[in-house]
């Protein structure tokens, strides 16, 4: 069943997030440099202002030294309003504690406290003063200047309201702010589709693993075009599916191994019952034919234990006892307890043991008591199976040998899956749930050890080799 697509869930996409931080990102930069742009604009004209400001103050100066300048003011004072000529601009002309000789004020703007320069001393860009007015930026110079009669000195104040280039800044503003939100809206819309656009592979990748299932999970995503970002997402699920794929491959098998090996009980159990019961029997009888059917049903019963074992063991459920095993007193008391079946087939077990082992003592016992088994059940009559031990550098080994027949190389790595049968056939199945060897691999993987296998000239040897130490993960505590 195919999962429902996300895209009504409500949720922002990748995509519209993407394109509203492409936007929130933009709309800051274009702000930012707008109004760096903006100070500086304002910085200049209130430069270019205040030397303006300066220079009229230095012609007034030199104008005042000439005698016909002064008769001009006395008389017709109304010229200098007419060469001002700028609502913005108010000058004040006077003797210093005396009323004005000239003052040229249309809007009437009052005058702020100003320490005037002295007389002999140049204006500079300093001596410029600053203030507000009602809102509106005000620079303002105040100074002494000699007249036509050196003694006498006269004070003049030039000052200017900045309406227009407020007026100009505050609509330059205002347009940096548009410019901005357009820019940012503009940018938004560009970004979402490239990102739309820059995310078709990664839909394509979507598409691609939605159209896997257990029918064909041998697919694979596409690799050789995706880009390098996607690159370890898609070496990733390619190798997931590869696991999903074996696992799904063994659970099939083992499906399959397990219902042909449940069968053989059944039909056993089946036909037995049936032939007995097409006619009356003696007591004798009845009882061979239960005796029999108890031995099916403890196979049955063998088979479901190895299974749930298999199960809990491989679900890693089940922790360990670690003890330290004295290898020579174990694998003797394992030999004993296989003498009457090896003594059967004329068997004998030689046991060349020493040292030992840190494992789990019952799980060690089953391990090698499978294999045991299965060398018992698999060797020449007559012959000879040997229990040996040994040490290295990497933990201890424990290896069972038997002389029979030569297992081929394309088997061996595949003794211990579930069910698993060097003969085709299946010819050894009333003896054997072909799980022994799972069991013993599943028990070496919870003590991270491992299991090998070879045959060579009619001797197959088993080892089991157990590290010196077992994480702690594992062991009880």
């Amino acid at each position: 069943m195919r999962s429902v697509s996300p895209a009504g869930s409500g949720r922002y996409s990748l995509t519209k997030r993407l394109a509203l931080l492409f936007a929130v990102l933009s709309f800051a930069v274009i702000a930012v440099i707008g109004t760096t742009l903006y100070q500086m604009l304002a910085g200049q004209l209130a430069r270019r202002d205040d030397i303006a400001l300066i220079a009229r103050i230095d012609q007034l100066r030199t104008l005042l030294k000439d005698g016909d300048a002064m008769a001009l003011i006395r008389e017709k004072p109304q010229i200098f309003a007419n060469m001002m000529n700028n609502r913005e601009a108010s000058l004040l002309l006077r003797y210093p504690g005396q009323a004005p000789l000239i003052e040229v004020n249309p809007a009437h703007h009052p005058y702020a406290d100003l320490q005037p320069v002295p007389v002999d001393q140049a204006i500079n860009l300093n001596h410029v003063r600053h203030y507000q007015d009602n809102g509106v930026p005000v620079s303002a110079v105040s100074a002494l200047a000699h007249t036509s009669d050196s003694s006498q000195v006269l004070e003049i104040i030039s000052a200017r309201h900045m309406y227009e280039r407020t007026a100009m800044l505050q609509l330059y503003q205002q347009r940096i702010w548009a410019v901005a939100l357009l820019g940012a809206l503009l940018l938004a819309g560009l970004g979402y589709l490239l990102v739309r656009r820059g995310l078709v592979p990664l839909h394509q990748l979507a598409r691609q693993a939605d159209a896997i299932n257990v029918t064909n999970l041998g697919e694979r995503l596409d690799s050789q075009h995706a880009p390098s970002e996607l690159m370890p997402l898609v070496l990733a699920l390619n190798n997931m599916l590869g696991r999903l794929a074996e696992g799904f491959a063994q659970l099939k098998q083992v499906s399959a191994d397990l219902a042909h090996d449940l069968r053989t009980p059944i039909n056993n159990l089946l036909g037995q019952t049936q032939v007995t019961l097409a006619r009356k029997r003696s007591v004798e009888e009845y009882e061979l034919l239960l005796a029999s059917n108890v031995e099916e049903f403890e196979r049955l019963m063998r088979m479901a234990d190895n299974m749930l074992f298999l199960a809990r063991t491989e679900h890693a459920q089940t922790m360990l006892e670690l003890q330290e095993v004295q290898l020579a007193t174990e694998l003797q008391r394992l030999a004993d307890y296989f003498e009457g079946p090896a003594e059967e087939r004329g068997l004998r077990i030689e046991v060349s043991a020493k040292g030992q082992v840190l494992a789990d003592p019952i799980l060690l016992r089953r391990a090698l008591g499978n294999l045991l088994a299965n060398a018992v059940r698999h060797a020449d009559a007559d012959s000879t199976i040997a229990l040996q031990t040994g040490q290295d550098d990497t933990g201890t080994w424990l290896a069972v040998e038997n002389t029979g027949s030569t297992i081929p190389a394309e088997h061996l790595e595949r003794l211990f899956d579930r069910f698993y049968r060097v003969d085709a056939a299946r010819s050894d199945s009333t003896q054997s749930s072909g799980l022994g060897l799972s069991i013993v691999r599943s028990i070496m993987q919870l003590h991270h050890g491992r299991y090998a296998v070879s045959s060579q000239d009619g001797r197959t040897r088993f080892t089991l080799l157990f590290p010196r130490t077992v994480p702690a993960a594992n062991s009880a505590d």
